[in-house]
């Protein structure tokens, strides 16, 4: 049988799927869109055709993100602390500090020396500095936001954005635009504030970065201008999966195998 997992976030709706011995056997991330019982259905569909399986083919499923209760047929909800855990520790073991940036919310995971979750922090009542915030960003810019990871390059770092407000921000780099301001310079600024909101959330659960493996999940883990100006602050490198848009759906998964093996 199979397990399967899916993190239902605010702008993508991811599925993971495993066999009865944890290998992933397929994966799928869709756009949630407005509708997101449509992009359940879209994400869990493409996952299942990707491993060449049919509905009955899972034995249990387990989801989690914000609209993770609006998963039919599910064996159980998770929170995403949980999942996010699992989902690293199988991918990176030994991490002992997760920085996820989502869609609509970023979150710090502290990990005991067994791979435990031991505190964790978590930003979900505002925007900024999450892919949202980028998105906006992108659009001030008119570029897509792929095209974001590397704009930073060459800037001199010299240039700071006063406000994190998603709206104030892209105002601010509208007039930055108008006023002659290189382009680097601006999506540099803009990473560097994306990275100092993260690190304040990083030291209220690990003060201490010493001796201890960081990694980063969240599509914002693509951004390479970000993880660059988020591992110059911490000052220490970050670690990320292949797939770090994926970890809370593969956490989710491997917690159905578990839940159908007991």
């Amino acid at each position: 049988m199979h397990h399967l997992g899916i993190d239902i976030g605010s702008l993508s709706c991811d599925t993971v799927i495993v066999d009865d011995g944890g290998r992933v056997v397929s994966t799928a991330v869709v756009p949630t869109g407005a509708r997101n019982a449509e992009a359940i259905a879209r994400s869990r569909d493409e996952a299942l055709r990707k491993a060449g399986l049919v509905e009955d083919d899972i034995a249990c499923v387990v989801s989690t993100g914000y609209g993770r209760r609006r998963v039919d047929g599910r064996t159980a909800a998770v929170t995403e602390i949980t999942c996010h855990g699992k989902g690293i520790q199988r991918l990176l073991p030994g991490t002992r500090v997760l920085v996820d940036i989502g869609g609509q919310d970023s979150k710090v995971i502290r990990f005991d020396e067994r791979g435990s979750v031991a505190d964790f922090a978590m930003n979900d009542r505002c925007a900024a500095g999450t892919g949202r915030f980028l998105e906006a960003m992108a659009r001030a810019l008119q570029v897509d936001i792929t095209e974001l990871s590397d704009m930073d390059r060459g800037a001199s770092g010299n240039l700071t954005l006063s406000s994190m407000c998603t709206v104030f921000a892209e105002s601010e780099v509208v007039s930055l635009i108008a006023d002659g301001a290189e382009v680097n310079e601006i999506v540099s600024g803009l990473d560097r504030a994306v990275a100092s909101r993260v690190r304040t959330m990083v030291k209220r659960v690990a003060p201490d970065l010493s001796g201890l493996p960081v990694a980063m999940s969240g599509g914002v883990a693509y951004n390479h201008g970000v993880v660059r100006a988020l591992e110059a602050l911490l000052s220490t490198d970050i670690a990320i999966p292949d797939e770090p848009d994926t970890v809370g759906a593969l956490g989710a998964a491997l917690l159905a195998l578990e839940r159908s093996c007991a």
